[in-house]
């Protein structure tokens, strides 16, 4: 929106209009949650300070004398809040703000934004910098995406724009240190994983200092793959995280200011003008709002639902209200035994047609929730040839595909899954696209997530069925999935999940930005179907698994 309407907007809402003091929240919103966002890393007191920053807006909006000057002045209020936030932590509270202990926002960005390549290495290597690099970084990264300019950092900060550059300069040092560690955490030198044997698997200071120099001296780790992109080149023009499902604003605020919201029984549009900015086409969410004494509540989720579990290495989530209940993995009891145990992996994976982009999924069936544990953590990469993850537990997993057509295009090797013990179902497909949608923005829109007319395609084998973005699994008890990669390139990764994630992913469709909505694959019994490539046996070459399998 132009520059001319938000002054106008500004000067109304500070005059007392309430309209526009809706439309100012609703259009801020998304930025400072994207700051403060970043800066902490997506720890639990983000929405408090996010909360805390649009309500220290509101209260002082009075008091702002250049309208011109808003987005700053906002951007320094978030900065403040960032800061006193971190002198009131304690001890314990820093220990709690480990990136292992919370879904963070490097990962809510991968995910959200659909970011591959580079740009996914940027977003998952802020996780290795320091709280202060954390914090000067959020705002950087909006510098270089055109959602602020340097001078508003430095106002931000509370530095001179020539304090401003330099300080920019030694964050980005910092970043660029801990993207070759991404890299080399991605890669197979055998003495990197003998190092980090000891490590706990959360990023810090000290084993950013020690990876950094085995990288330094590692010809394997220091070799690098394919030319390095600048960051700020691969940052340019990428949107705003959208606010996630569970994600809630409650401002209250009294008669002193000029917008006071009213008690429920008189009008309602802070928090409808709210409620919509917050399920507008950009962010994948449902949303209901209630009016309390003194203030407005808005929830990015129905009224009735529990917040969803935050994601980790053991992940569980109990039902949720507004969810159908839990469906068991056995059907009900048969009068034919024998049948109801020949059903389960009879059913295999078969080749189908990619949806109406504008068809919603059907409810996707809540199966019980244990916990999934992986010998990759919260997070397995997995990037060549061998590498495998074993999951154990009961619960849902997220695969996530990557393909580099362009490094070696060709047929591609499906990955398997060996070493079944128990069930393993395949129920829901997402990411808001199927591998051969176009990407949108090729020339002619040719090229898609298998690759383009300039570099070729990679070709799936005959009868497999085409993988989407995000795949979703059902493990009841344990099982291998190794890459088999060998012609074209790919990688997968791997996180446990929960059926709340798995169905707020297939429900963001085409009004959300992505191309299709998703697919749910699970009937909720035994004859859901199994991948195409598993096996309960342990081959010595995981690529020799049959494709239509039987279990």
């Amino acid at each position: 929106m132009d520059t001319q309407h938000w002054r106008s907007t500004i000067a109304a809402a500070q005059a007392g209009d309430r309209q526009a003091l809706d439309e100012l929240v609703a259009g801020w919103l998304p930025l400072v949650y994207n700051i403060v966002g970043r800066a902490l890393n997506g720890h639990a007191d983000v929405d408090d300070v996010v909360q805390e920053t649009m309500l220290r807006a509101v209260d002082n909006l009075g008091s702002l004398r250049d309208p011109d000057s808003f987005r700053s002045w906002l951007v320094a209020i978030a900065m403040r809040q960032i800061r006193d936030r971190a002198r009131r932590r304690t001890p314990d509270r820093l220990d709690e703000s480990a990136p292992q202990d919370a879904a963070d926002f490097a990962e809510l960005t991968v995910l959200k934004l659909q970011l591959e390549g580079q740009r996914r290495e940027v977003a998952e290597a802020v996780r290795w910098l320091d709280d202060e690099d954390r914090q000067l970084l959020s705002l950087w990264w909006l510098e270089v995406a055109g959602d602020l300019s340097r001078r508003e950092l430095a106002a931000a900060v509370g530095i001179s724009r020539q304090h401003a550059a330099v300080r920019v300069q030694r964050m980005k040092e910092r970043l660029e240190t801990s993207r070759g560690i991404v890299r080399a955490l991605e890669g197979a030198c055998p003495d990197l994983r003998e190092l980090t044997a000891r490590w706990n698997g959360r990023p810090d200071s000290v084993w950013r200092k020690r990876l950094a120099r085995h990288q330094r001296g590692c010809g394997y780790c220091g070799d690098a793959r394919e030319p390095v992109v600048p960051a700020e080149r691969l940052l340019v023009g990428i949107a705003l995280v959208p606010i996630p499902v569970g994600f809630t604003l409650s401002l209250a605020f009294g008669g002193k200011t000029a917008a006071a919201a009213t008690v429920a029984g008189t009008s309602v549009g802070w928090s409808a003008k709210v409620l919509g900015a917050l399920t507008k086409p950009a962010v994948a969410m449902t949303a209901g709002a209630t009016i309390v004494a003194g203030g407005a509540y808005v929830v990015t989720q129905p009224p009735d639902a529990t917040p969803p579990p935050r994601a980790a290495v053991t992940s569980s989530a109990p039902p949720v209200a507004s969810a159908p209940p839990p469906v068991s993995a056995s059907p009900s009891p048969s009068p034919s035994p024998t049948k109801k145990a020949d059903l389960y992996g009879t059913v295999v994976d078969a080749v189908d047609r990619a949806p109406d982009p504008d068809t919603e999924p059907r409810a996707l069936p809540h199966r019980p929730e244990a916990g999934i544990t992986s010998t990759g953590g919260r997070q397995a990469v997995m990037q060549h040839r061998g590498d495998s993850v074993t999951l154990s537990g009961q619960g849902y997993v997220l695969v996530r595909w990557q393909i580099s057509p362009q490094s070696r295009p060709g047929s591609l090797v499906m990955p398997t899954w060996t070493g079944l013990k128990g069930k393993l179902f395949h129920v829901a497909s997402g990411g808001g696209r199927r591998m051969d949608d176009p990407m949108a923005g090729s020339p002619g829109d040719l090229a898609t997530g298998m690759g383009g007319p300039d570099i070729g395609y990679a070709v799936l084998p005959d009868g497999t069925q085409q993988m989407w973005q995000n795949e979703y699994f059902y493990v009841d008890g344990s099982v291998t999935l190794t890459v088999n990669e060998r012609g074209a390139d790919y990688g997968l990764t791997v996180f446990p999940t929960t059926w709340d994630k798995a169905t707020e992913d297939i429900k963001a469709g085409p009004p959300r930005g992505a191309i299709r909505y998703g697919l749910v694959r699970d009937t909720g019994k035994d004859d859901t179907p199994v991948p195409q490539y598993v096996t309960r046996a342990t081959p010595a070459d995981p690529a020799t698994v049959p494709q239509e399998s039987r279990v």
